[in-house]
């Protein structure tokens, strides 16, 4: 609307139209204005269509890159054990984290992208010390005297246990089924590894509940800070953070632990570096972006199950039957948790 000026001049007035020019005029405005609705009406009814589209679009284009994710994380034991094989555990996990870090240090560099705040170094650090070391480093332990059906089984409460420590960073309070199905994963888990270690903890148990924790932390921080910068980025600097440590170590775990190069040994180290540490993460954050984390949370019920196909089709063991049976009860509380408000 224009506000009127008392200074404008004054034009002559307009004589009011006769009932027949009237009725013409408003014939035409109605036609006008019919034809306007129904273009209108298309218009819309194309643009909803068109954004319809492109929502489907980034829910398929999402899911896949989430399954993919799931998909590299649910190889990452069999490519350790097979890097086992030629490399001693901290020679392994350090040459894995500075391959990684190499990678991730490129694709900041090509991107060109700033370093972050001041203030998310401190996160930055607990995702190191928790995704980037110490749940590598851990596992990998476990993995020389566990199977990974067995170690595929332990970790597979990794959602429950990332969950019950967000709910204490952000102050959250879950109701108490939420409570009760993590309960009772957990009383799975561990009946299950109290059947198997012939009724008490072994040192690898011991070591993959210590990786459930420093996980669960590392996770918990990262998708803090993915809040405030691309989740890709996050895992970037952590690995960028960890590299002198890891350089560090890989020179003195290759000095002091023999190295027996095998097919299998520098394969799993590149998959578990490339495929697990990387490229894992860097499609799990964009599918998770896409499709959001409840959704990406429901994928990831298959990654234990994904493991234990994996320990037959590629290392050859061979299932008990309470390590399918405990995925199955565990993915049912997962599958609890993910429907609690």
């Amino acid at each position: 609307m224009t506000a009127q000026n008392s200074a404008t001049p004054s034009g002559p007035i307009a004589v009011r139209p006769t009932g027949h020019h009237l009725g013409a005029h408003a014939v035409a405005g109605g036609v006008a204005g019919g034809t306007a609705g129904v273009t209108g009406g298309t218009t819309g009814s194309a643009t909803e269509a068109t954004a319809t589209a492109g929502r489907a679009g980034g829910t398929r284009t999402g899911t896949v890159m989430a399954l993919l994710g799931v998909v590299a994380f649910s190889l990452t034991f069999p490519a350790t054990a097979w890097g086992l094989e030629s490399f001693g555990p901290w020679s392994l996990v350090a040459l894995r984290s500075v391959l990684a870090a190499l990678i991730a240090g490129a694709f900041l560099l090509a991107g060109r992208v700033p370093l972050p705040a001041r203030a998310h170094w401190a996160g930055l650090a607990v995702v190191a010390g928790g995704v980037v070391a110490g749940f590598p480093m851990l596992t990998t332990l476990a993995l020389q005297t566990s199977t990974t059906s067995h170690a595929a089984v332990v970790v597979g409460l990794l959602p429950l246990t990332t969950a019950s420590f967000s709910a204490l960073r952000t102050g959250a309070r879950p109701s108490p089924r939420f409570w009760a199905a993590a309960v009772a994963g957990a009383a799975v888990v561990l009946g299950f590894t109290l059947a198997q270690s012939g009724g008490a903890l072994s040192t690898g148990d011991a070591y993959l509940f210590g990786a459930l924790v420093v996980c669960a932390a590392g996770y918990t921080e990262g998708g803090r800070l993915a809040r405030l910068m691309p989740g890709w980025q996050v895992i970037g600097w952590a690995l960028v953070l960890c590299l002198p440590l890891t350089v560090a170590g890989s020179a003195l775990g290759l000095a002091y632990e023999p190295v027996h190069l095998t097919a299998h040994g520098v394969a799993g180290l590149v998959w578990a570096a490339a495929g697990s540490t990387f490229l894992g993460l860097y499609v799990w954050y964009r599918g998770m972006a896409e499709i959001g984390a409840p959704r990406a949370s429901q994928l990831q019920l298959a990654q234990p199950l994904l493991t234990l196909v994996w320990s037959v089709a590629l290392l050859g063991e061979h299932l008990s039957p309470a390590a399918p049976a405990a995925a199955c009860a565990v993915l049912v509380c997962i599958a609890v948790t993910q429907r609690v408000k």
